[in-house]
């Protein structure tokens, strides 16, 4: 009995951390957050799902590239798809292997990188993908400084 209990509970985690994400890419742009608390992007209006885009350093590629590498330095993170101009990137939670994708699209003419971080599942994701995008900024900011000593 509590064997398949367990199964049962196991199953449901599972086909939890199966979500599909939306279609992204440099087209597409970025998907619209859904009417739930798990998602931020750039481009939402309403401030509790807005943060800010990332300030472009270079070109488009330059720019993509640093966001690629400091998002790949972070834990438990993978990259699932990336073209001309965007990346979407897959994290997955400790304990159950919920995924949160991160989408991330150039403009270069704006001089800006457009974020989105989302759960797949659920309602509430209790900060994680604020948390996610705000690390990412400081990250990103602290790979394109340059170091203390060369300022002297």
């Amino acid at each position: 009995m509590i064997g398949r209990v367990f199964t049962a509970i196991a199953l449901l985690l599972c086909a939890a951390c199966a979500g599909a994400p939306p279609p992204t890419g440099a087209g597409a742009g970025l998907a619209p957050c859904p009417d739930t608390s798990n998602c931020v992007s750039s481009r939402e209006s309403d401030p509790k799902r807005r943060v800010d885009p990332l300030p472009l350093q270079g070109s488009a590629a330059e720019g993509l590239a640093a966001v690629r590498r400091v998002i790949l330095a972070l834990p438990r993170s993978r990259i699932a798809a990336e073209g001309p101009g965007f990346l979407r990137a897959e994290f997955r939670s400790l304990i159950f292997g919920f995924v949160d994708d991160v989408d991330v699209v150039v403009d270069e003419p704006a001089g800006v990188i457009h974020i989105r971080s989302a759960a797949r599942v659920g309602q509430s994701d209790l900060g994680v993908n604020r948390r996610r995008v705000g690390e990412i900024r400081d990250r990103l900011a602290a790979l394109q400084s340059p170091p203390a000593d060369a300022k002297r």
